[in-house]
Parts: structure tokens; sequence; C-alpha cells
């Protein structure tokens, strides 16, 4: 069976997964980079962006998991850019030439435009959809492997309240940004669904994983 997952999603101490000012200049706006540090670090990043080093250990092994057997991912329109990027017709996202998805990337926005083909297997396809049915329309493009839900807070939770998220890697970063998106909002009692479990970092994270009870 496909799996909807969510992997290497942070959240600050007080919940919000990105800050307050979102703009062109400042894509998390107030909360900068300070959430993603921690996987900047990894070995696995390091990687990415062509370079040597970075850190092995636990940090690195919860990172890796982004890709494996990920036939898909859906976004919200959030993630895919800035507030008025649907204005934009040269818009192709914050990711250059070759984005880091490598599948069929799935934006859910109310300015649906033509699809948009990118280097190394990633195209951007634009939906107007509830998330059933993007889930449906991603599980069909991804050939029988799983379905990315990358983000942002507001897409995860309004799949989480839908009942349609299998697995989900929480990342908790020991900061506090007071102000932004959070992500719990409205999901009381969600716990109840999963399996979850929380290990610490030595660099100072949590990771927090929910894995659907019966999965």
């Amino acid at each position: 069976m496909s799996l909807a997952r969510v992997h290497n999603f942070s959240i600050s101490l007080d919940g919000f997964a990105t800050g307050e000012g979102q703009s062109h200049d400042a894509p998390f706006g107030h909360a900068g980079e300070r959430l993603h540090e921690w996987m900047f670090a990894t070995r696995w990043w390091h990687q990415r962006i062509g370079q040597s080093g970075g850190s092995g250990g636990l940090d690195d092994a919860f990172v890796q998991q982004f890709t494996p057997g990920i036939g898909a991912e859906i976004m919200g329109a959030g993630k895919f850019g800035y507030p008025g990027w649907h204005e934009d017709p040269e818009w192709k996202g914050w990711w250059g030439p070759n984005p880091p998805f490598h599948t069929p990337t799935f934006i859910l926005t109310h300015h649906p435009r033509a699809s948009i083909e990118m280097e190394g297997d990633t195209t951007f396809h634009f939906l107007d959809a509830s998330p059933a049915k993007a889930l449906e329309t991603a599980r069909e493009a991804a050939g029988g492997q799983d379905v990315r839900i990358g983000g942002g807070p507001t897409l995860i939770r309004d799949f989480l309240a839908a009942g349609l998220i299998d697995h989900m890697h929480i990342v908790v970063v020991p900061i506090l940004l007071g102000r932004g998106v959070r992500l719990w909002d409205e999901l009381e009692g969600l716990e109840k669904d999963y399996e979850v479990e929380a290990t610490s970092s030595p660099s100072g994270v949590t990771h927090v994983t929910f894995t659907r009870v019966g999965l």
C-alpha cells in the first residue's frame, strides 16, 4: 500500500513551523534558518550541496529517510513560493533549475497554472483540490511508491485533520518563535491514532515520529 509520509519537518518549542513576515527575501519570515540548522550540519545535507564533511549520527540517520521509497510529493502554495508568487508567471520555486524532489510534485493552490518540467525529473503540477483528491492524484503518479507530504504547516495540518497521514517525522528545535504559523492548532487528540516515539539528539533537537496505529 502506498503511504503518505512527512519527513524532516521542523517546529519550534512553541509549535511554529515558520515565522511571521514571509516574503521573497525571507521564506521563513523572522525565523530565518534557525529551524533547519540541525539539518544543514548533517552529512546528508553536505552531500546534497556538493560538499564534504557534515555530521553523522542520529540527525543524519533521520534525514537520510527523506528520499527512499518516495514516488511523488504534495506541497502547499506557501512552500512553493512567497506570498503573491502566483502573479509572477516566471516563478518556478525556491530551488533553482534542479529541485531536490526528482518526482512529480503537486502544489495545492487556488491559482493553478500549466505544469512546469524541471531538471532532474521534477515536474511541478498545480492543483486546486481537496487533500483527499490531491493524494489520490499523487498516488497515481507515484506508481505504487509512497507520497511525501512536504508542507508547509497549513498543508500538513489539513492532511492530518482529514486522517490522511500514515507516518510523520517532526523535529522539535529548541527555540521559541512566539509568532508565525503553528502546526498543531485544532488537532486535539491526534496522538490517539498514532504510535508516538521521541528520540533526543546531541544536537539539541528531538525527533518525534508518528506511525498510524495498525500500520
